[in-house]
Parts: structure tokens; C-alpha cells; sequence
């Protein structure tokens, strides 16, 4: 073996109940005394809950998807007119994906706590959108400092947000198996975290009455899932997602929940070692097919069409893929292979039509 890997450094948290007193405790240690707390409009409540604890000098609901700069540059002078010592994120990866904007100019610390398993948290990859453009990046300041995983901010998510926020969390998975920087370590954690993400994807949808259970199966996988592609960088599938998101106004989740089946079907057979992890850890002989009984078994979204997709736009959203597509690819791409992938996708047709026929 001959390979670098970097780790990045990180507190974390994992428990129930415990928001409060451990994102108390974080801010504490780092001597925050001024406070910009950045809450996603769903979870108002928790963020109640923080700003009784913390000494909060303002006060962010409703973060967008996506990071539209406007956004990010309004948020970043508040931060700087507060004065804020502190940044804490309670929300899904708009939030996270806000409070990292803000970091990256003003490297202010940040706190994470996700109420979904979208894994930004444990990331140092940021992502801001402008003119239909979603530029990503990845810098140290953004990492949140310390994560706060409680399973009460999960627990009574909608079954299918948390099948498509799974769903994302297993493309990272995937993708870290094949991206610029993939590596031995990278692939270890991926593999066990895909086996944590399709347990708890088959309790929450299949067993209700232990949905706590597969709610924090949910989050180490997730933190898992994120690790690993924090170190092995984006990979074809983020890369199409991407730009679905950036320049058509896709959901984040559900985009990476439709779109996952087809790149693996693209790659698949390119990258017999990756199919290999992704079948032993889903429990099956060939990857795309345990991939497609999983999906079946838990109702996940099928094709763009639903999502808001214009067939007509296809060939642009082509276009912008090929600019992107990494050079660690295991299959080359060319404009056709790239309209057929999105094609597929946007009809939601059997992914094994992608596989190369003998």
C-alpha cells in the first residue's frame, strides 16, 4: 500500500437529551461569550432551547438550501456587526452549510448539531450558490470545531426526508470509494458506515417502534459516511448533484437519493473492488442490486422528473457535468454517456440499463 491520508480533527457528541448541556459545554470550553446562533426553520424549538443556554447575541432562522451568497454575505456582516465569538448551527446541511459560509471569511469556531443525516458536519467542504452556480471548495475554517449528535433532533423526522437524508449519506459512501483522494482508510470507514445507514434505513421505515434505535444507526453511519468523504474529496455522483442543485433548484437529499443508483450502475463494472465493499456491506452478491432491493424495501424517490426536472434542461445539466467530472473516475464520460445517465435518472428507469452490455 502506498497512500496519504489526512484526518481531521473534531470533537463529537453522540446521545439523547443532550443538546443542551453538550453544546453548553462546547461553548464554555472555547470561552464564547457572544453567540450567532444559525437554526434551519424547522427546528425552531431546539433552537429555543439553545438560545436559554447560550449567550446569544443574534439569532438566524430560515437558512436556505443550496447557500444563496446573498445569504452568505448577509449573514457574514451580521456576524461581524454582532461582534459573535461563537458560530452554532441546530439544522440540516442548510444550516451547517450557512455557519460554514460565514467561517470561511470571518474564521469564526463553529459548532455543529444536525437534525438530519446529511453529514455536513463533519466535513471541510463548503458550498455557496450564485447566477445558478454552485461553487464548492474545501478549507480547514469551515470544520465545525465540535458536532452534537442527539437522537431527539432526528427521532420525529418525517420517514421520508429520513429515507432520502440516508440515502445521501450513503452516497457519500460510494463516492469516497472512487474520488480523488479514496484510500484504504476511507474505504473502511465508508463500509461500515453503509452497513449502519441501510440498517437503520429498513428500522425506521420497516420497525417504527424502535425508530430511536435506527435513528442513531442513522447518525454514526452518517458520521462515518462524512468522514470518508471528507478525506476522499467529491466524486462523480456529488459532482452531478451538484450542479442539479446549484443550477436547477433540485432538493438536496432527494437528488442524491434518485441519482445514487445510476452513477453506481455507470461505474459499477470499472470498479469491481468498490462493488465488491458496497455488496458485503448491503448484504447482497452484486452491488447495484442490493443497492435496488434496499431502495424498493424503503420507497425511495425515483426519478428527477418528480423532483422539478425539465426534460428540456438535460442537455444543459450535461454540459455542466462534463466540466466537473474528476479525473479518478474509474469510467470515462463523454457528453452522450452523460445525457443517457441524467436521462435515466429523470425517468427513473431500471439503472442496470447503464451497465456496459457485453
Amino acid at each position: 500500500m502506498s497512500f496519504s491520508h489526512q484526518t481531521l480533527g473534531q470533537r463529537v457528541h453522540f446521545g439523547a437529551g443532550n443538546l443542551a448541556s453538550d453544546v453548553s459545554a462546547e461553548a464554555q470550553r472555547l470561552a464564547a461569550r457572544r453567540v450567532m446562533l444559525i437554526a434551519s426553520g424547522s427546528v425552531a424549538s431546539a433552537a429555543d432551547r439553545l438560545a436559554e443556554v447560550l449567550p446569544v447575541v443574534h439569532r438566524y432562522d430560515g437558512a436556505r438550501q443550496h447557500v444563496p451568497a446573498e445569504d452568505a454575505e448577509t449573514a457574514g456582516r451580521v456576524a461581524g456587526q454582532v461582534d459573535a465569538d461563537l458560530l452554532v448551527c441546530v439544522g440540516g446541511g442548510s444550516a451547517i452549510g450557512l455557519g460554514k459560509a460565514i467561517a470561511l471569511d470571518s474564521k469564526l469556531p463553529l459548532i455543529a448539531a444536525p437534525t438530519t443525516y446529511a453529514g455536513s458536519e463533519a466535513t471541510n467542504v463548503w458550498g455557496i450558490t450564485e447566477q445558478g452556480r454552485k461553487t464548492t471548495g474545501v478549507d480547514d475554517a469551515v470544520l465545525p470545531g465540535s458536532v452534537v449528535y442527539d437522537v431527539d433532533l432526528v427521532a420525529t423526522l418525517p420517514t421520508s426526508l429520513s429515507i432520502s437524508s440516508g440515502l445521501n449519506a450513503l452516497a457519500h459512501c460510494v463516492d469516497s470509494l472512487w474520488a480523488p483522494r479514496a484510500d484504504p482508510l476511507n474505504a473502511a470507514w465508508a463500509e461500515e458506515a453503509m452497513r449502519a445507514l441501510a440498517l437503520g434505513l429498513v428500522q425506521i421505515t420497516e420497525t417504527p417502534e424502535v425508530s430511536v434505535d435506527g435513528a442513531q444507526q442513522l447518525q454514526y453511519g452518517a458520521y462515518l459516511a462524512a468522514t470518508a468523504f471528507a478525506s476522499a474529496g467529491s466524486g462523480l455522483h456529488h459532482k452531478i448533484c451538484h450542479v442539479l442543485g446549484g443550477s436547477f433548484g433540485l432538493p438536496h437529499a432527494q437528488t442524491h437519493a434518485v441519482v445514487l443508483p445510476y452513477v453506481l450502475a455507470f461505474n459499477l463494472d470499472a470498479a469491481p473492488a468498490a462493488g465488491d465493499r458496497i455488496a458485503r456491506a448491503l448484504g447482497a452478491g452484486d452491488a447495484l442490486d442490493a443497492l435496488e432491493h434496499l431502495r424498493t424495501r424503503i420507497g425511495a424517490p425515483r426519478a428527477l422528473e418528480d423532483l422539478g426536472l425539465r426534460e428540456q434542461d438535460l442537455q444543459l445539466a450535461a454540459a455542466q457535468v462534463l466540466d466537473v467530472v474528476p479525473a479518478s473516475n474509474p469510467r470515462g464520460m463523454d457528453q452522450d454517456d452523460a445525457v443517457r445517465l441524467l436521462h435515466a435518472a429523470w425517468t427513473g428507469e431500471d439503472p442496470a440499463e447503464l451497465r456496459p452490455h457485453p
